[in-house]
């Protein structure tokens, strides 16, 4: 049974695969420009995003969340490794790009993907790269199908958010209520937290059926556990315990108190 789960999750995934969001950090403009150029040249769904120094590479770390560092070892500021010492967590890989070799033991102890010489090769660095990306891709799959295979034996259900950005890992009863936003949905949190997730509300609709939510209107999906109060008045509105006012379609407000009554 597992090993059905994990081909039909695994392929599921690959299907949609994450964007590869690298961060180059080297002090030299021209060697940013030129690793910058071959990786374009190479692969399509890449973001690249460079920083001379330790001080703009955290805050590029800290805001973009990039899971690929090219990671130069002498920098401006410092080292490559100082860098890597002071983000904590390390949420990404780490390929070294550097003129120098007596580095490659401590890169190691820092479980680097690849230990690249200057001048770059391109293809070098391009098979570097596609290892790195299978292995974060194969990393998200891990994290999904293992969240998914947990939720038969756990009663907290968990669920993986995709954002633009990143996946996220949520308890389903956190969540207060599902918005429509095009082919999007947007997804409330009891914490005040709001993401954009690239999934549509009929498959949120579909998702959390058994765990308490209603679709109280076209737009809108609701956590019932998390209702202040509802107008009996003819349309009328859902009051939830954020103080959000959701509106109820008509032909739903007698399904709706219904379900309120065995609740």
């Amino acid at each position: 049974m597992q090993n059905i789960l994990e081909y039909a999750f695994c392929t599921f995934t690959i299907k949609y695969k994450q964007m590869l969001k690298i961060l180059i950090v080297d002090d030299e403009p021209k060697a940013r420009k030129a690793i910058t150029s071959i990786l374009e040249k190479h692969f399509n769904n890449i973001n690249i995003t460079t920083a001379p120094s330790i001080k703009s590479a955290i805050e590029i770390i800290n805001n973009n969340k990039p899971n690929l560092l090219l990671l130069d070892i002498q920098l401006e500021d410092g080292n490559g490794f100082d860098l890597l010492n002071k983000v904590e967590p390390i949420n990404f890989k780490v390929i070294f790009i550097t003129a120098y070799d007596q580095y490659a033991i401590r890169a190691i102890k820092f479980s680097a993907l690849d230990y690249i010489l200057k001048p770059v090769n391109p293809d070098e660095l391009i098979r570097a790269v596609e290892s790195a990306d299978e292995i974060i891709n194969k990393d998200n799959i891990g994290i999904k199908l293992n969240i998914l295979l947990s939720n038969r034996e756990r009663e907290v259900k968990k669920i993986v958010l995709k954002t633009a950005d990143s996946f996220h890992v949520a308890n389903v009863q956190d969540i207060i209520r599902c918005e429509a936003d095009g082919n999007y949905t947007k997804v409330f949190f009891n914490n005040g937290k709001k993401l954009l997730v690239s999934k549509t509300l009929k498959e949120f609709d579909e998702l959390f059926s058994e765990f308490g939510f209603f679709r109280v209107h076209n737009a809108h999906l609701i956590n019932i556990t998390y209702i202040e109060r509802c107008e009996k008045t003819k349309g009328g509105n859902v009051y939830m315990k954020d103080d959000s006012i959701v509106p109820i379609a008509f032909l739903r407000k007698q399904s709706l108190l219904e379900l309120l009554k065995k609740f």
